[in-house]
């Protein structure tokens, strides 16, 4: 994708702000406004920016486990099962 055909001013979004929200939900490509010739935000339709939030999430996760292997805060498989297996049985 190339985002230099996805720029548009402010005062086209005020003007065109149906019509722009359309279009992002369509083709599922942010759009950067500029404001006074430079780049000011970004916007996306809300499915993109879900998928982004769920991704960031799971790197998120996955960077926490990488630390936590690092630390030496693993334990071996059976024993995992064998801790998740009582928690499950107490309540």
């Amino acid at each position: 994708m190339r985002y230099s055909e996805h720029i548009k001013p402010i005062s086209y979004v005020k003007a065109n702000a149906a019509q722009v929200i359309a279009e992002l939900a369509e083709h599922r490509a942010p759009l950067i406004i500029t404001q006074n010739g430079e780049a000011a935000a970004v916007l996306q339709d809300i499915a993109s920016y879900q998928a982004g939030q769920e991704t960031l999430a799971l790197l998120k996760i996955l960077a926490l486990g990488n630390r936590q292997v690092e630390e030496g805060k693993v334990m071996p498989l059976r024993e995992a099962f064998a801790a998740v297996r009582r928690k499950r049985n107490t309540k």
